[in-house]
């Protein structure tokens, strides 16, 4: 954990950051910083036209400015020189309300105010798929209740292993990956933790989960219904509600 990015990319080599935000239908929005810009902006935070994203805002609307929360930091494993932070949405010095990052932080908060700490994990669910996106990758996963099957999921081993051992890699203590009720669809289950850092994670495993099925020479969807007569991707909550602070 850091509190000074210029410092963090000094100790690990780091080029760029990738400055983060969610806009309200969960699509990852960045800026590509560079390392010497990073710390100036963290104070500052990094411009955006607000409208031009999934935000409920217009043109009329000021800049809006993402300040990076370094705690977020997380360097990517696949391209070491660029490092990934999660922000949060301000605007005319104000936290922008619906931001979702914002409104988590508010429930957390309130929790936090009748001792209460939010706990949450999450069991996120993924079809990879052929390189054009027309089909699944798989040509020979084709059972009718394909859930668990394991010789499906060890024809993807190369892909899920890389993608679990990088999860592994990171902290954050996955346990299980298993072939989903669909076919061609996989799902990866990791440790609880507060439920911002889980949101944060979460939004890092989207981005991370594709890039590897990249890597792979693959593509991998989150869609809720990417193929109509298949069944669609969720991702559960798990949660043991608010557990006492202390």
């Amino acid at each position: 954990m850091t509190d000074d990015l210029a410092a963090y990319a000094k100790d690990n080599d780091i080029a760029y950051f990738l400055f983060n935000f969610t806009d309200l239908f969960g699509t990852q929005r960045a800026k590509l910083v560079p390392a010497a810009a990073a710390g100036s902006m963290q104070k500052t935070g990094a411009g955006f036209a607000g409208f031009a994203a999934w935000l409920d805002l217009t043109p009329a609307h000021p800049d809006m400015f993402v300040k990076p929360d370094p705690a977020s930091v997380i360097r990517l494993p696949w391209k070491p020189e660029v490092a990934w932070v999660a922000g949060d949405c301000w605007m005319d010095g104000k936290p922008v309300e619906q931001a979702p990052r914002n409104v988590l932080r508010r429930l957390m908060k309130a929790s936090g105010e009748h001792g209460m700490l939010m706990k949450s994990g999450v069991e996120p669910e993924f079809h990879l798929i052929n390189a054009d996106g027309t089909d699944i990758s798989d040509g020979r996963d084709t059972q009718e209740k394909p859930c668990y099957d394991q010789s499906a999921v060890m024809r993807r081993f190369d892909v899920i292993a890389d993608i679990c051992s990088t999860m592994t890699e990171l902290g954050w203590g996955p346990y299980q990956n298993d072939h989903e009720d669909s076919n061609g669809q996989f799902e990866i289950n990791w440790d609880f933790n507060d439920a911002l850092t889980t949101a944060d994670q979460l939004c890092f495993f989207k981005f991370m989960v594709k890039a590897i099925a990249e890597n792979h020479g693959l593509r991998a969807t989150f869609m809720p219904k990417p193929f109509s007569h298949l069944t669609g991707n969720g991702c559960h909550v798990r949660s043991p509600d608010c557990w006492p602070a202390s």
